[in-house]
């Protein structure tokens, strides 16, 4: 993974090797470096090895420039998130579906090309750069918003995209999506299950095209099973709008038996906030965390989880635009929905 630093000024000038240098160093033409550095046909194995040893040795650097210009492929694909940088490392997710994008490209000798962003302007000013550049050969896009105006910006571009998201918002672009519709139902149903009446749901920013699918599905499961006394919250996703969440509902006059929360983070700060409160869980609160970690299998106790493969979904979203650049059909994918995980969490309100 390659982390884009932006212009770097230098001390002093340096010549950077040519093409010319590594010719004149291998006794061929510039036009039988060029088919050699770029994998064409058009000389043999053993001058391609001799001209790539030859560039190797001579610190040879591709002129990103004069790529762009020629068509050359950049072997990297680049992904900008929009969060603040401190946040990002504290997030299992991102950390595992960027280890499942890694792990599929060094497959292709292709390289990440990451940046954290402030707001999505941002975002596509690095998308806009990087392909104009020539730095990249397509772009992964995650957090998809209701009307996301990223996604004809991107098409109107031409930059190959994948999007990690719900095909309703994603364009022309390939998505690769689960079911968060099934997932809330699957975690609602065996909460009632267990006795629960009150069910309160801890969710992530409102804009947010999963965030708004888990919203409809909460109510309308809590509806159908008759639970008259279910509330949503949301917040930013971090540890510290999570804690100031579960306070408020734990300190109203109708205290829900049991929360579900949209990510780990939020569901380990709102049990310390039970345990604060001399609540016991689960058998005054039980706490269901969405994307299983290590982070909710090392709290005492073990929280019930909402499970799923996220570097293989990584990894199928990096497929699918990888064939994209080749030129190939990728269709859009729906991976394995999560699946509950019960753990010492959850049991039958007290």
């Amino acid at each position: 993974m390659v982390a884009d630093t932006g212009p770097v000024q230098l001390r002093e000038h340096v010549r950077r090797p040519t093409i010319t240098d590594i010719a004149r160093q291998a006794g061929v033409s510039k036009g039988a470096v060029s088919y050699a550095l770029n994998g064409q046909p058009g000389v043999s194995e053993a001058t391609r090895a001799r001209i790539l040893a030859i560039a190797e040795e001579i610190g040879w650097r591709p002129n990103i420039a004069a790529r762009a210009l020629n068509g050359a492929r950049a072997n990297a694909i680049g992904l900008a998130l929009c969060r603040p940088a401190r946040i990002l490392g504290m997030e299992p997710f991102f950390m595992e579906l960027i280890s499942g994008i890694e792990a599929e490209l060094s497959a292709r000798s292709c390289a990440l090309l990451l940046q954290v962003v402030a707001d999505h302007d941002a975002e596509m000013a690095v998308y806009r750069r990087w392909w104009g550049e020539g730095r990249v050969d397509g772009a992964i896009l995650v957090d998809l918003h209701v009307d996301d105006r990223r996604v004809p910006e991107i098409e109107s571009l031409g930059l190959p995209a994948v999007v990690i998201g719900h095909p309703s918002a994603a364009g022309s672009l390939v998505p690769v999506w689960s079911d968060d519709g099934a997932a809330v139902r699957e975690t609602v149903e065996y909460l009632a299950a267990l006795g629960h009446r009150n069910i309160a749901r801890v969710a992530g920013l409102p804009r947010l095209v999963h965030t708004s699918i888990r919203d409809e599905a909460f109510g309308n499961i809590c509806r159908q099973l008759g639970l008259a006394e279910h509330t949503t919250v949301h917040t930013d996703y971090t540890g510290e709008e999570g804690a100031r969440a579960t306070r408020r509902l734990l300190s109203s006059s109708r205290r829900p038996t049991a929360i579900v929360y949209d990510n780990d983070i939020m569901a380990v700060a709102g049990l310390s906030v039970a345990q604060e409160m001399r609540l016991s869980v689960p058998a005054d609160l039980s706490i269901v965390a969405w994307d299983d970690s290590p982070l909710s299998q090392v709290v005492r106790p073990s929280l019930t989880a909402l499970t799923r493969d996220i570097p293989a979904y990584g990894a199928h979203a990096a497929a699918r635009l990888l064939a994209l650049i080749d030129g190939d059909r990728a269709a859009p994918l729906e991976d394995a929905a999560a699946r509950l995980t019960p753990r010492g969490s959850t049991a039958p309100p007290g």
